[in-house]
């Protein structure tokens, strides 16, 4: 795989200071029970980095006290870890928003019985990954009968309440190096199409521009198409998005605990960096302050900015 870091760096995106801490957002570990092409975090069925039950206390511990509003669970799959139903009971008993970023198949694995009712019990937001209404464009980026097996992990969780009473909101990415399309446009699409063809039902649709790193990075620089792409990303910046990104509310936790300004960060290697420490844990968190922190950017930080802009929360424009 070649790494791009190298490539984004030096920087001239316009430098970045932290507002008041709002989300924790965790990586629970690179286990997934897909390879999708578009993958950032290089996730797939043999990974094995998984947080251990020591580091789920210490996240359990900064929740109880750091005053955050909305515990974001990702991975891999994060339903994958054996303490995923631990952390999720203990942030919803101190009336914490959780989020699952969930990839629909993995409910209907082996081992996963239970879960999506466990999920609609305690009341989890879904953020579910579907890059496209169409079976042939899904099962080409995540594997022949995705679609098939999303579109009925869907029906579940529509049965349990999702898309009505609980919150489930799909994710769209592109399937290659353009930006995508005006969300609320495709949100009409997705809408049409999934419920006059499916029967299903979602509440709303996130789009997230595919970032220049790991496994979507590496295929650009394979195929000689990363210039162009970097090209694309900094010709669509727009000065208007740097106070919606999500670096500025949320802080990124890996697998071991460390702390990273945001998910792509993490993937990159890119601690934060807190008067001149630059590999912060979970636990040096419970005696630090990072409002007003400078964040730590590197070009990959255009995909943010670029034309509506992007994060975990969708499109940065209305």
């Amino acid at each position: 795989m070649h790494e791009t870091l190298p490539l984004l760096m030096p920087s001239d995106f316009p430098r970045l200071h932290r507002g008041r801490l709002d989300t924790l957002q965790v990586n629970l570990g690179y286990l997934c029970n897909q390879s999708c092409l578009h993958c950032h975090v290089n996730a797939g069925p043999q990974r094995k980095e998984m947080m251990t039950n020591e580091v789920l206390d210490d996240v359990i511990r900064y929740l109880e006290v750091s005053g955050v509003q909305t515990l974001d669970l990702t991975g891999g799959a994060p339903e994958l870890n054996p303490g995923f139903r631990r952390l999720v009971k203990a942030a919803r008993a101190a009336a914490i928003k959780v989020i699952d970023r969930c990839n629909l198949t993995v409910l209907l694995e082996p081992g996963q019985e239970g879960t999506a009712e466990f999920l609609s019990d305690n009341k989890v937001e879904i953020v579910a990954s579907l890059p496209c209404y169409l079976r042939k464009n899904v099962d080409s980026q995540r594997g022949d009968g995705s679609f098939a097996a999303s579109i009925r992990a869907l029906r579940l969780l529509n049965r349990l309440g999702y898309g009505r009473e609980l919150p489930l909101n799909l994710m769209y990415n592109p399937q290659g190096p353009t930006l995508p399309p005006p969300q609320a446009t495709l949100e009409h699409d997705y809408k049409k199409h999934l419920a006059e063809n499916y029967a299903v039902h979602f509440n709303q649709l996130l789009t997230l521009t595919n970032m220049p790193i790991k496994r979507f990075g590496s295929m650009l620089v394979s195929k000689g198409m990363f210039d162009d792409y970097m090209s694309l990303l900094r010709d669509a910046h727009k000065d208007a998005n740097l106070d919606g990104v999500m670096c500025r509310s949320l802080v990124s936790i890996d697998w071991e605990g460390y702390v990273y300004d945001c998910d792509f960060n993490q993937m990159l290697g890119l601690t934060t960096r807190v008067n001149g420490k630059s590999k912060l844990h979970i636990t040096d968190l419970l005696a630090t302050d990072l409002t007003g922190n400078p964040i730590l950017v590197a070009n990959h930080c255009y995909g943010c900015t670029a034309g509506q802009g992007s994060g975990c929360g969708g499109a940065l424009e209305a």
